[in-house]
């Protein structure tokens, strides 16, 4: 779904991802792992279009999407969830659920499975994003991309900062987006553990280049953690 050739991108003299090459298959949850400043970050806004890729090409069901602007990735069926959550605090749940459907016709509903995954989002409808704990606003930022049915779904960090019993919630609704086959999921994360229950397959990165790679049942005995610990 996602192909990833030689992806170079630089700030100022300073090479931040170095010939990056990687696939996210349909129906398959891709986990990315690295500690702080690797490049993550930056790989997302990259694969988003926020910041232009300096070299490479980036594809999206088979089409360049390397120099594509955000909104058009958008359409095309990327769906983005950012490190922090980035909910609008003074727009209630439903609101901000309606801003996921921005791209779609007028009067488009809220998709049912949204609720079915998080119930807690349709008991708070009426209530304002800024007023739900952390984890509840991290089901509102998920809840939000998925709204418009995204082929691909990017999600950066949804651990940080959430409860336990929420972190389960998150990991039960990607694996289930997974199974259905529709989707193709890219997450980020440094929690080892809560990656290493949902990779079919990892990368893990580190001074901006991919270092190792494999499928995610082989994270322990390749010895992912203990590279994530140096």
């Amino acid at each position: 779904m996602l192909k990833v050739d030689n992806l170079n991108q630089y700030y100022g003299g300073s090479h931040i991802l170095r010939g990056l090459s990687f696939e996210v298959p349909l129906g398959k949850v891709t986990t990315l792992l690295g500690r702080n400043g690797v490049g993550k970050t930056t790989l997302l806004k990259t694969l988003m279009g926020l910041v232009p890729a300096a070299s490479g090409t980036v594809s999206f069901a088979g089409e360049d999407i390397t120099r594509a602007p955000s909104h058009r990735r958008v359409y095309a069926g990327i769906g983005y969830v950012p490190q922090g959550r980035e909910i609008f605090p003074r727009l209630t749940v439903e609101e901000n659920l309606l801003m996921g459907l921005a791209s779609r016709p007028r009067g488009t509903a809220v998709p049912q499975r949204v609720f079915e995954m998080f119930p807690v989002l349709e008991q708070m409808l009426r209530r304002r994003g800024g007023d739900l704990s952390g984890g509840q606003q991290q089901q509102l930022a998920i809840g939000r991309a998925l709204a418009f049915g995204p082929r691909l779904l990017i999600l950066d960090e949804p651990t940080e900062g959430i409860q336990p019993s929420i972190i389960k919630d998150i990991e039960r609704a990607i694996r289930a987006l997974a199974e259905t086959g529709e989707m193709a999921i890219l997450l980020v994360e440094q929690y080892y553990d809560f990656a290493r229950s949902l990779a079919d397959q990892y990368l893990l990165m580190e001074r901006g280049e991919i270092v190792m790679r494999g499928e995610g049942s082989r994270m322990d005995a390749d010895g992912v953690r203990a590279a994530l610990a140096v």
